[in-house]
């Protein structure tokens, strides 16, 4: 299974950016997904998580109300919609998956997870 990130680019402080993460096959059927990203000096950090069925997410409390985690199963792809970004937003942006067999579950522990993306930078200027 491979996942492969992209989307990001530079933006402006306020604006909005949406990554996708598109798996080789089906890899996301009864997977959870999550995004990480990793600021330079700093350790990988969750930013959203989501369960396989889509009814459970979580965010980390720095991007509450400002993204959003999705997934479109017709296309093997999911997304992080980013909105009002801020300068401290600036990091390498990761998706990962995690079979799951409940399909209800997500997971916010990086080393839950077996598959990951390559990456895509994300920079908000000021």
């Amino acid at each position: 299974v491979q996942l492969q990130a992209f989307g990001g680019g530079l933006v402006q402080a306020g604006g909005s950016l949406r990554l996708s993460c598109a798996a080789s096959r089906r890899a996301f059927s009864h997977h959870a997904v999550g995004w990480f990203r990793q600021a330079p000096g700093k350790e990988r950090e969750i930013v959203a998580a989501r369960s396989w069925n889509g009814r459970s997410t979580s965010f980390a409390d720095s991007v509450k109300g400002r993204f959003t985690i999705s997934g479109d199963g017709t296309k093997n792809t999911m997304y992080l919609q980013m909105n009002g970004l801020k300068p401290e937003d600036t990091a390498i942006y990761y998706c990962a998956a995690r079979y799951d067999v409940t399909g209800r579950l997500y997971y916010t522990d990086r080393l839950d997870y077996t598959y990951w993306g390559q990456g895509t930078q994300v920079t908000v200027s000021s």
